[in-house]
């Protein structure tokens, strides 16, 4: 015969009258703390908590905008084992904000596994959009933007990385890059190596009182990341195989015409 448990050994989802929560995945500034939409503020005004990527990093933004909000971090080297919690809570009722420190949670940032367990276990998940470094580099990066590849961080090995450009090179699509700045040298001068004479755009500081972009080829930007001390938070914007194909082709034509 089957054991009905008491409701003191019940699951929080198993007992009577007790609705899930919700958890939100709330996109903060990338930099300039003004970046942030008023429904973002108002969903952490009402949350019951916020689970932060670095709660001191948020401390300041809510500060900044007189919020004031309890604060779980879950980093990625804890990420797996909070994010079992925060589903636990979730289940409870409790409900949830998602904040990573700069942009959307999850995206080149933690929160997957946070977002993967809430899915697997029932929970309602809702998107609050806002500052995106990739979408704000790609825009203002005069490259086509019909079509684009964001690969986030390259491998920091360099064999592996080297292998992922060669991926690459054929994609008939703008491509997009984090990197950091002591990698960034290194990382050029592979791009250079791999994608040849594309045209590049770098975007660094984005919405910060030092924003920055940088214009040229991958040849030129090897060159110049070697004699310059990258600073800052960096979004490369390149130019995507077939574009770069028919911008080729077009120029090989008019040479063509001028020496007829």
């Amino acid at each position: 015969m089957r054991r009905i448990p008491r409701p003191s050994e019940q699951k929080p989802e198993q007992q009577p009258g007790r609705q899930p929560g919700t958890l939100y995945l709330v996109a903060t500034p990338i930099g300039n703390l003004q970046d942030i939409t008023l429904r973002a503020l108002e969903t952490l005004r009402r949350v019951d908590l916020i689970a932060a990527e670095d709660t001191r990093h948020t401390r300041k933004l809510l500060t900044h905008h007189g919020l004031s909000k309890p604060l779980v971090s879950y980093h990625e080297h804890i990420e797996a084992r909070r994010a079992a919690q925060l589903v636990t809570m979730l289940q409870e009722g409790r409900e949830i904000a998602l904040v990573s420190d700069a942009g959307t949670p999850g995206i080149a940032d933690p929160g997957y596994r946070v977002v993967s367990a809430a899915a697997a276990a029932g929970i309602r998940i809702v998107p609050v959009p806002g500052p995106s470094a990739l979408l704000a580099a790609l825009a203002a990066s005069g490259l086509p933007t019909h079509r684009f590849l964001f690969e986030g961080f390259l491998p920091v090995k360099p064999g592996a990385r080297r292998r992922r450009l060669e991926a690459l090179r054929q994609v008939p699509a703008t491509l997009i890059f984090y990197e950091s700045p002591h990698r960034m040298a290194r990382c050029v001068v592979d791009l250079a190596a791999a994608l040849g004479e594309r045209r590049v755009v770098v975007a660094r500081e984005l919405t910060k009182l030092h924003e920055e972009f940088w214009r040229g080829r991958l040849p030129e930007l090897a060159a110049e990341a070697a004699r310059r001390a990258w600073r800052g938070e960096i979004t490369i914007v390149v130019e995507g195989a077939t574009n770069a194909a028919k911008r080729g082709a077009a120029g090989a034509e008019d040479k063509a015409t001028e020496e007829e």
